[in-house]
């Protein structure tokens, strides 16, 4: 009787020190977030020192996002070019002085110094476009979404600088508290330099950049992908930027209370986001981020039902967190499965600047739209265009983003 040959599936092991590049990486990311939120997470500082309005307080804790979400397509494309430790390094030394020029403009009491000052803060935001074609790199196409979902945690730098910057201005002042910030970043700048490694198959693309930028752009999928992550990342940010002044405004928490509360926010995506990584790489993205945006938009409306703080306001804000964060590690697992090695970079480049945009816009319409004469639903009209937008997402991912292979080139 002929014999039946078996059939065997060859199981890649992992590369040496690939967990700790990852770790690394990681790292490096929530260094880079507690520096860019630094503002942010000031703001009722801010407010009080320089006596200043909700609109303008928006346009001020925007600042280091939009530059920050711009300056991600050129850093991409470098790290392409120049690999994930030489640009981590970079980003991390060039963030020192940043931090530092925005303590200088707050010890002078100056809105316009702190405003240039956020402006070039912007460069430590740009971190998340080294990470994700760093650490794709050093995993299989089957498990990318697991390393761009841990890299993704980093932005518990966020929680972190929510948490401790408020306490830190009250224990040991306001300048100090940037000196230990950029303590931080030299720090975790030497430890990248000297510990971690590109991964052994990549290569620097010398290509030029315009023509691989619009090579990138052409690609359907790359649009589809900017629109998701605007909505699901750019909402995790705009919340986590805007929600100490938010709970200011609707709940008179002091900063460090805010801060507190914000730092939970932040870690509850933080926690969601590896795992919609890991969900996106069993079941596939379409699923996560449909249950992602079908959450935001509940959660959304519950938030503008003004809910009472804490016991029913906090598992609002958590869940809200978790869904953002489940739906932006969705995303980025397609980023890192469809992406083509050679323009990984620059179209990591182009939706991490989306995501970064995606919270640029909200702080201003949301400081904007506050009715400070409203005796509750002060923030109704931003809160409803988020629902709208969330929505909007959900049938967008419906009717126009297909699940196609995870091992395939993108083609639409």
């Amino acid at each position: 009787m002929p014999q039946t040959k078996a059939t065997t599936h060859v199981v890649q092991p992992p590369l040496k020190g690939q967990a700790l590049n990852l770790a690394l990486a990681t790292a490096a990311s929530v260094v880079g977030f507690w520096a860019w939120n630094v503002i942010a997470t000031l703001s009722t500082h801010y407010a009080r020192t320089m006596d200043l309005s909700p609109g303008t307080m928006g346009v001020l804790v925007a600042m280091p996002i939009f530059v920050g979400s711009l300056g991600r397509i050129l850093v991409g494309i470098l790290t392409d070019r120049y690999g994930g430790r030489a640009l981590f390094t970079f980003v991390l030394l060039a963030t020192i002085p940043t931090v530092l020029l925005v303590a200088w403009g707050g010890a002078l009491n100056s809105f316009a110094f702190v405003l240039v000052a956020g402006f070039l803060l912007g460069i430590a935001g740009t971190v998340f476009a080294v990470g994700i074609p760093f650490v794709s790199a050093w995993y299989p196409p089957a498990r990318r979404g697991f390393a761009t979902g841990v890299f993704g945690a980093g932005m518990g730098g966020t929680a972190l600088a929510a948490f401790l910057n408020p306490r830190l201005v009250a224990w040991i002042g306001y300048v100090p508290t940037h000196f230990v910030i950029a303590g931080v970043l030299a720090a975790m700048a030497v430890l990248v330099w000297f510990f971690m490694k590109n991964a052994p198959d990549w290569t620097p693309n010398k290509a030029p950049v315009v023509p691989k930028l619009l090579d990138a752009a052409k690609l359907a999928v790359t649009w589809k992908l900017c629109f998701l992550y605007a909505v699901l990342f750019g909402g995790f940010v705009s919340f986590a930027t805007y929600l100490p002044t938010y709970l200011r405004d609707v709940y008179s928490f002091s900063p460090t209370d805010a801060g507190a509360r914000t730092a939970g926010f932040a870690l509850a995506a933080v926690i969601a986001r590896p795992i919609g990584g890991v969900l996106a790489d069993r079941i596939g993205s379409k699923p996560v981020v449909l249950a992602a945006t079908a959450g935001v938009a509940v959660l959304g409306w519950l938030v503008a039902l003004q809910p009472v703080a804490d016991v029913q306001a906090g598992p609002v804000f958590l869940a809200m967190a978790a869904a953002l964060g489940l739906g932006a590690g969705g995303v980025f697992a397609w980023v890192g499965v469809l992406a083509p090695t050679d323009k990984m970079g620059a179209i990591t480049g182009i939706v991490s600047a989306a995501g970064g945009l995606g919270g640029y816009f909200p702080p201003l319409i949301m400081g904007w739209t506050y009715n400070p004469d409203a005796t509750s639903y002060k923030y109704a009209i931003g809160l409803s265009l988020l629902v709208a937008t969330a929505l909007a997402a959900l049938v967008f991912t419906v009717l126009f983003v297909k699940s196609p292979s995870r091992q395939a080139a993108p083609r639409t």
